[in-house]
């Protein structure tokens, strides 16, 4: 197996199996860069769209509708690769008008904090990409196995903090309100995790265009990089809320 693809990405969408289990639909062609770019814009543009509606109207009230629905979604994704270019455009909506709400709340708290992590966000994205298409971030198969196990403890923590929020309860380093420097700590812990998945998918994207994976797995490879930034984004937010809560 290529060695770019012997181990996983620590993105769950982007697997060492997710380009050799992509069955050719009707022979529709093969997936390329410039493809996956064009279908992670529009991906993006989708997603963009339907936060500025429920964020330009205060509406909190798809946050819970839109994240199950863009769960739902992703699953269906991740199990039925052919379906990626309709489920996408899908979750793209969904998660969109989730994050829309989920700012509305975080700006009602932090003067300007929104603003602040759409902007850390595309400059981690942009630095990112630079360094991995210059070739300044080469990442090696340690480099993967090791964001791959950090990246699944971090979830652990997740799943253990959602058990205990059923029981009133939680996790007081996940708390916005915990401004103390393990709690600011682990999440720019996390923040550091979730942007270097992004290296990992920009490497898994590139490897199944050389292999001539399926053309819809352009969707997909797009869908890989729209969960990591959503990913990113929703970490950057709750680590400004953290700062400016130890300043307040």
């Amino acid at each position: 197996m290529n060695r770019h693809l012997s181990f996983r990405s620590g993105n769950p969408a982007l697997s060492s199996k997710t380009f050799s289990e992509a069955k050719r639909v009707n022979d529709s062609g093969v997936m390329t860069l410039d493809g996956t770019v064009n279908k992670t814009i529009i991906s993006l543009l989708l997603l963009v769209c339907s936060a500025y509606y429920t964020y330009s109207n205060n509406l909190t009230g798809f946050v819970f509708l839109g994240f199950i629905v863009g769960f739902i979604l992703a699953l269906i994704t991740i199990f039925k690769k052919e379906w990626s270019p309709y489920t996408v455009p899908l979750y793209s909506v969904f998660e969109g008008l989730a994050l829309g709400g989920i700012s509305v709340m975080y700006s009602s708290l932090y003067d300007g904090i929104v603003q602040q992590a759409i902007l850390l966000t595309i400059g981690i994205f942009s630095a990112l990409l630079f360094a991995y298409k210059t070739k300044v971030i080469q990442p090696s198969e340690n480099f993967k196995l090791g964001l791959f196990a950090a990246t699944g403890g971090i979830f652990l923590i997740y799943l253990v903090n959602m058990i205990m929020s059923f029981f009133g309860s939680g996790l007081s380093i996940m708390s916005i309100q915990n401004a103390s420097l393990m709690s600011i700590g682990f999440s720019i812990v996390v923040v550091v995790i979730a942007a270097l998945n992004l290296v990992l998918d920009f490497d898994f994207i590139e490897q199944g265009s050389e292999q001539g994976a399926p053309k819809y797995m352009e969707w997909y490879g797009a869908f890989g990089l729209l969960v990591t930034l959503i990913w990113l984004y929703l970490e950057i937010l709750r680590l400004l809320a953290k700062l400016q809560s130890r300043r307040n």
